[in-house]
């Protein structure tokens, strides 16, 4: 829709309109926005009916931002904001034709596929950090946090020269309202989010950084209210303000959830045929959120339930040198988590397996954000059992000027006598609208069983990220000795260098939007090589090619050519065995040249559901042999909408291994995943989850140079060959859920495994656990 009708209706307000509501137009560059401050009240049901609104503030004016920015929105967005003592209150009218809205019922945070609006509120003003929130067409909530440094865009090794901006962290949920309804011109929302549930300034005048993005599905566009670019370093650094608010009411939030969980677990009983089952008994925990001041929140929880409701989704990973990360997603963590996010992954709250007790306090004090946790573990996490854990972490940043910041982090872990403590600074520079700076170092100090290492980690990065033309340059590297107990190490003992630029060609009203090429180049050094400059391990050059269609396809393409050295570290426990029983030490071959090709396609999101996938195919690393060996690579996936209430959702992630001598198979690992979602209500859905997780593996050989067998050497010394073996687990699970609000939740579920068994030739699944599970709290939000 044209967004003529809606700038004519404006601007032909009645008289006493105009006396009562002022229009601001992003693209007119009216940013600052005096909101009324009101004492009426709604009731928040997405029709926008109450007088009030007629008061209010109305933002329109809408510009693309995605994929082509720098022109109107097609569509007309009206965006109307007022506020109260205790509450921001916003009322949105969306319009579009009939039947074009993308809409369903789904569980909170789940409305990307949706036609949603998402509003950032950066209530300290420092074009850093916002607040996030967006609601779908029918009032489904997704929250959470934006926190620019730098290096969040969310991309992956084929597409971050396409990326436009940070993504939003979804991990904590925030408490306020929202309801949405379609009408015959698009549709209507109204939100109102109680101050108690967000952090802000405790200034008598406040100013807030605002902007709106409008996500809409079947044109596959973001639109902004102010008129944002994509060539910039912040994306929020381009946003509006709300000024003038005065007298917001800095009542403090005082939340009590109690918790009730329960869980029993089934297994075979020792020595019969009969299933026996354990567990059952009641556990009580609690925890206390309280608002000290409108910016600084203290979380303390005792007895916590930190089970997980569902199991995470299957994954592995190629490089047998790399560990595998897999989110948080406990209640306690996940509160304030922007405070403590670090590069490199230096703060990890899952090493806290199963606190005792645990506290944390998160806000801004004197202009420094704080997050600062210190938990107790159970005797079970400790290396001797005989131990609680303890875990102290300390993160502080600080503004550097609009967009730059500086931090700090301090990690410790106590077990008995062996002790982990890391301390690292970070921080980021904005030089100009497209200039930046990335800089990060950190040591550790680890002693267990009466030896103390310590050990370095350090990172540089520059980057231009212009609308046309981008480029980044880092280079980072961890010693073999860093240790940290209470952060993730992918890997150590390694120093990558990427040098990357590209350019992307924007064309307006065309059927391919943008297209953009990139050119890579990646190096890996072995720790110790790059710093007394000796060979480079590891060579990758790489040129992706990513487009946008029109009406929201997307379709990436490279070809990839890879030269990767010998790593002895992985291979200390192969042998070679020679044709008169000997065993020889194991020595592959110096270097393996590899080729790959990549294709990717992203659909739009269809009024039946939207699908993906991701093939990569070509010679590259037979690891587990150390050759040369034929790659085939599929990660993929569709989503199913048969109405409003239902999803269905199927994934697979599979990679195989061929040798190039004769064709047969090395290895295969595959994880296909399935889901049925029903969403009775917003609150009430019951879901069904099941994957299959598979990874076979041949008899190794010598592929690159004897072509004798392998032998691995076990924990006794001894040497056994490397015989050909194949694994596969199904696990389910199901599990009802009612979420009203964050913080009163009930949790029914059940889950069970299975396992393939092969005693006759003839492979069978048989059931090795299941257990069922309960979850009840409460919120008590009691005025402070």
């Amino acid at each position: 829709m044209t967004v003529l009708p809606l700038l004519l209706g404006t601007l032909v307000l009645s008289q006493s309109d105009t006396l009562t509501q002022r229009v601001y137009h992003g693209r007119l560059g009216q940013l600052e926005v005096a909101a009324p401050k009101l004492a009426g009240s709604i009731t928040v049901d997405g029709a926008l009916d109450e007088p009030v609104w007629q008061d209010a503030a109305l933002l329109t004016g809408f510009s693309q931002f995605t994929p082509v920015d720098g022109i109107a929105a097609a569509d007309s967005t009206e965006v109307y904001i007022w506020y109260s003592t205790a509450a921001i209150h916003i009322g949105v009218r969306a319009f579009d034709d009939p039947g074009t809205v993308r809409a369903t019922l789904s569980q909170r945070d789940r409305i990307s596929s949706d036609d949603n609006i998402q509003f950032f509120l950066s209530t300290f003003n420092d074009g850093r950090q916002a607040t996030f929130l967006a609601v779908n067409p029918l009032g489904v909530q997704a929250d959470g946090a934006v926190n620019e440094s730098g290096r969040g865009t969310g991309c992956g090794y084929f597409s971050c020269a396409t990326r436009t901006r940070e993504v939003p962290d979804l991990s904590q949920d925030f408490v306020w309202e929202s309801a949405g309804r379609l009408t015959e011109t698009g549709y209507e929302l109204e939100v109102r989010i109680p101050l108690k549930s967000i952090r802000f300034q405790s200034a008598a005048n406040q100013s807030w950084g605002i902007n709106i993005l409008r996500v809409v599905q079947r044109s596959g566009q973001e639109q902004t209210w102010t008129p944002a670019r994509v060539g910039q370093s912040s994306f929020l650094g381009q946003s509006g303000h709300l000024v003038g608010l005065e007298g917001l009411k800095t009542g403090r939030a005082f939340d009590v959830v109690p918790t009730l969980t329960s869980r029993i677990d089934g297994s075979p009983a020792s020595g019969t045929d009969r299933w026996g089952y354990r567990g059952g008994s009641p556990e009580f925990g609690a925890s206390l959120r309280w608002g000290v001041t409108p910016n600084l929140t203290l979380n303390v929880t005792a007895n916590p339930d930190f089970s997980q409701v569902e199991s995470d989704a299957g994954q592995f990973s190629f490089d047998p040198r790399q560990a595998l990360f897999f989110a948080e997603r406990r209640p306690f963590f996940l509160d304030g988590i922007e405070q403590f996010q670090v590069p490199d992954n230096l703060i990890y709250t899952r090493r806290i397996v199963q606190p005792v007790a645990a506290t944390k306090l998160t806000g801004t004090i004197s202009g420094t954000r704080l997050g600062a946790l210190l938990a107790i573990d159970d005797r079970g996490a400790s290396r001797t059992g005989q131990n609680n854990p303890f875990f102290g972490i300390v993160r502080m940043t600080r503004d550097l000027g609009h967009g730059s910041q500086v931090g700090g982090v301090v990690t410790q872990q106590v077990d008995g006598a062996n002790t982990n403590t890391v301390m690292g600074v970070d921080g980021r520079v904005v030089l100009g609208q497209i200039h930046s700076i990335t800089f990060n170092g950190a040591v550790a100090s680890d002693r267990l069983n009466g030896t103390t290492t310590t050990a370095p980690l350090w990172g540089l990065g520059y980057r231009i990220t212009g609308r046309g033309f981008r480029a980044r340059y880092t280079i980072n590297a961890i010693h073999d000795d860093f240790r940290t107990r209470a952060g993730f190490v992918r890997q150590t003992n390694i120093a990558n260098a990427t040098v990357a630029h590209s350019y992307t060609w924007i064309r307006p009203e065309r059927t391919l939007e943008s297209f953009t090429a990139e050119v890579s180049l990646n190096g890996t050094w072995v720790y110790d090589s790059l710093v007394n400059g000796g060979g480079i391990q590891d060579r990758k050059f790489a040129l992706n090619l990513n487009s946008s269609l029109r009406g929201g396809w997307n379709v990436g393409a490279s070809w990839l050519v890879e030269t990767f050295g010998y790593d002895p570290s992985i291979y200390t426990n192969y042998g070679i065995l020679q044709p008169g029983g000997a065993i020889e030490p194991f020595v592959g071959t110096p270097r393996i040249p590899n080729h790959d090709a990549v294709l990717s396609v992203n659909s739009p999101q269809f009024s039946w559901g939207s699908f993906n996938l991701f093939t990569l195919i070509g010679h590259d690393e037979n690891f587990p042999e150390w050759a040369s060996g034929r790659l085939a690579m599929f990660n993929g996936g569709f989503t199913l909408r048969p109405s409003d209430k239902m999803r269905v959702n199927f994934s697979v992630n599979h990679t195989e291994v061929h040798r190039r001598s004769d064709g047969s198979r090395v290895s295969l690992q595959t994880v296909p995943r399935a889901g049925l979602e029903y969403q009775l209500s917003r609150a009430l859905q019951a879901r069904v989850v099941s994957q299959y997780a598979i990874i076979s593996q041949d008899s190794l050989r010598d592929e690159s140079r004897t072509g004798l067998p392998i032998v691995l050497r076990g924990a006794d010394g001894s040497y056994s060959r490397a015989t050909a073996f194949r694994q596969g687990r199904v696990q389910t699970d199901f599990l009802l859920t009612y979420l009203p609000t964050p913080g009163t939740v009930a949790y029914f579920g059940y889950g069970t495994s299975h396992q393939e068994f092969d005693p006759l030739g003839r492979r069978t699944l048989e059931r090795v656990g299941d257990g069922f599970f309960m979850k009840l709290s409460y919120l008590f939000r009691m005025a402070g």
